[in-house]
């Protein structure tokens, strides 16, 4: 087993997060508690966390060489062709580490099952000890996750597991020409969400959700004339019927757009659609500033998309592993 590093992926807790910014765990406390809120809570959920951490690193360190990063330092880390990932949750901690693997099993960890419901963890801390020899064996399925990529013209680029957002920092609308297939659009929005199949019961379960809420209250207050209702029901029979399909491994992508606004410069028809390996997503910045690109909720790791560049979202060329 000792050609296989064991990568040992952990996070800051809300406590840890609170010290960094009020130097102290007694002025965390203070704070919290002056709020009126249960500090209890920060201290149990960090003591279970790096009692999961440590117990983690002890079933590790009887199988192999072991290897323990931050959170913070995932973006710069070179992981090994043999190195076998392991993530003591939360579910986004998984899907920001995924981004950033290659070929490399990820295992997920719940380090609280009590605390966390954890889709992407189906694993405790103690079922390490015969998880790692199965996969060291090839003998544990492995789960293909499709990841989306979006390529600058400048030649930067950057992954998404759950989804990428491209739009604006501030909740000033986003300007930009979208294109898809032969269909071109003047578009001002709060931004466009790009989702995996992974991130299906996410950000774009939520964005489907509410604009069909909208619609169906909109129509019911007749506030549509009667063929629009009809049309925009049918519509989103259809998304309906289609996305239920929209699997971890699904060959494509969806787009939505959040809130377009119509105007004589820009239209609002282009505002929902599939992304395949024959059909990129083409989106032209028209924002002189502020404008951003962020993959998975993470708004701190983006690329800047400022007027004049060009973004072209599709499937990733690598696909994630995880081990089930």
């Amino acid at each position: 087993m000792s050609e296989h590093k064991l990568i040992l992926v952990k996070r800051r807790t809300r406590l840890e997060e609170l010290v960094v910014r009020y130097n102290t765990v007694q002025q965390a406390q203070f704070y919290i508690e002056r709020l009126g809120s249960d500090f209890s809570d920060y201290l149990e959920e960090d003591r279970r966390y790096r009692q999961s951490v440590q117990l983690a690193q002890q079933q590790l360190s009887q199988l192999g060489r072991v290897q323990t990063i931050d959170r913070e330092h995932v973006p710069n880390f070179i992981f090994g062709k043999q190195d076998i990932v392991v993530v003591v949750g939360q579910d986004g901690l998984v899907a920001n580490t995924l981004k950033y693997v290659t070929e490399q099993p990820l295992i997920g960890v719940n380090p609280d099952p009590l605390r966390w419901d954890g889709v992407l963890l189906p694993f405790t801390v103690e079922d390490l000890s015969f998880i790692i020899p199965d996969v060291i064996r090839k003998q544990r399925t492995l789960k293909e996750v499709t990841l989306a990529k979006v390529e600058l013209n400048d030649g930067q680029y950057l992954y998404g597991v759950n989804d990428l957002f491209i739009g604006r920092k501030t909740h000033v609308s986003a300007r930009y020409e979208v294109r898809l297939g032969s269909s071109t659009e003047q578009q001002s929005s709060s931004g466009v969400i790009v989702s995996t199949g992974m991130g299906s019961t996410g950000w774009f379960k939520s964005v489907l959700a509410g604009a069909a809420g909208i619609v169906g209250s909109a129509a019911w207050q007749n506030m549509n004339s009667e063929g629009e209702a009809a049309a925009s029901s049918a519509l989103n029979h259809g998304n309906r019927e289609n996305t239920d399909q929209f699997g971890w491994d699904s060959p494509y992508l969806y787009f939505t757009v959040r809130e377009p606004f119509p105007s004589r410069t820009t239209a609002t028809n282009l505002v929902f659609g599939q992304i395949h390996s024959q059909q990129p997503l083409h989106i032209v910045s028209q924002m002189p500033e502020d404008g951003v690109i962020f993959s998975d909720g993470v708004e701190q790791d983006f690329l800047e998309f400022n007027s004049g560049v060009e973004a072209v979202i599709g499937l990733a060329e690598k696909r994630g592993r995880l081990v089930v």
